[in-house]
């Protein structure tokens, strides 16, 4: 099992963003992510909320790649990039560009984008669902021909066009940056991921939880998309963003998360003993330490790759660090 960590870049500082960043490449982990958004979002809140507007937000792709230039172990992405902000053929420019800086350390993850409130702050279009659902897909499908194809390429879709585009240089890694489709939406995105894709990521954050059934049923979804468009299922690696709060306080889990809209604890089942139960399905890992590892065990059984951490306070070193020694040293 491999660990990374969703450093937020909201409502903090670079100071907290650079030591959170320090962290992570002096530890035991594998991978630092950021998020997307111009303006902070404010959870539950398709729209956001205005008068939390003013609060710090990073770039993120700006992030990332000075990240890169700090780092020489980590690999490196988002969770996920928008692809309303950036033209698709500029973002494979850029992903390969920088997959060479890192050395083969870049993760391309790509979303359809929901925040609308931030494409009205700045004045950027924002599509119906079906508008940016279709865009996404040919998005999806564009970087993958630039990424494999041998010399330039012709693209002519309704939204994104390409007359004879070269990608060069091309990806570091080998066979190319690796496509991360952000996003479980069970007849288009689901059907994007087996046919461009290459990581499967369950988000932790959405309000619909991580749970054991929630997880096992996305992938039989992947698994029929792909029967469907003639990919072996083998070749999408499964990763999860998961919320995290390691403490021993029942009523302190189920407050967490009950603020991140998460189904609630069922208290009938005490204080977490024993082996993982539907109560447990509650969308994060917040409880004691015995229980994160017994349910991160339960996922890495079920053929997960990578969890990536979400929550943990940036700039917070000792946070980080026992997150490292108490959770991911277990599974050393």
């Amino acid at each position: 099992m491999k660990f990374g960590v969703q450093v937020s870049c909201y409502r903090t500082t670079w100071d907290d963003i650079n030591a959170s960043i320090q962290a992570l490449e002096a530890g035991r982990w594998n991978s630092l992510w950021f998020a997307d958004h111009f303006l902070p979002p404010s959870p539950g809140s398709p729209g956001g909320a205005r008068d939390q507007e003013q609060g710090t937000a990073f770039e993120g792709y700006t992030l990332i790649a000075v990240a890169a230039g700090m780092t020489k172990k980590l690999r490196l992405g988002h969770l996920v990039l928008g692809n309303t902000y950036r033209n698709p053929a500029l973002l494979a420019k850029m992903a390969t560009t920088l997959d060479q800086a890192s050395k083969g350390r870049f993760v391309l993850s790509l979303g359809a984008a929901w925040f609308a409130r931030e494409h009205e702050a700045f004045g950027w279009d924002f599509p119906s669902l079906k508008e940016r659902s279709d865009r996404f897909e040919e998005a999806c499908e564009l970087i993958r021909k630039l990424f494999t194809a041998e010399g330039p390429v012709d693209y002519d879709g309704q939204y994104y066009q390409l007359d004879q585009a070269p990608l060069s240089p091309t990806s570091y890694q080998e066979p190319h940056v690796p496509i991360l489709i952000g996003g479980t939406g069970e007849r288009r995105t689901m059907r994007a991921l087996a046919k461009y894709g290459d990581i499967f990521n369950l988000d932790g954050w959405s309000g619909r939880g991580m749970s054991m059934d929630l997880y096992q049923h996305k992938i039989s979804v992947l698994e029929r998309h792909c029967e469907d468009v003639g990919r072996d299922p083998s070749e999408i690696k499964r990763t999860l963003l998961a919320p995290l709060l390691i403490t021993d306080d029942p009523a302190e889990a189920e407050q967490y998360n009950e603020a991140r809209g998460y189904r609630s604890m069922d208290r009938t089942h005490g204080n977490y003993a024993g082996p993982l139960m539907e109560a447990k399905d509650s969308g994060s890992l917040a409880g004691p330490k015995d229980y994160i590892i017994e349910r991160i065990g339960e996922f890495a059984n079920a053929g997960v790759d990578e969890i990536m951490f979400g929550g943990i306070p940036t700039g917070d070193v000792e946070a980080f660090q026992r997150v490292e020694e108490e959770i991911v040293a277990a599974f050393d």
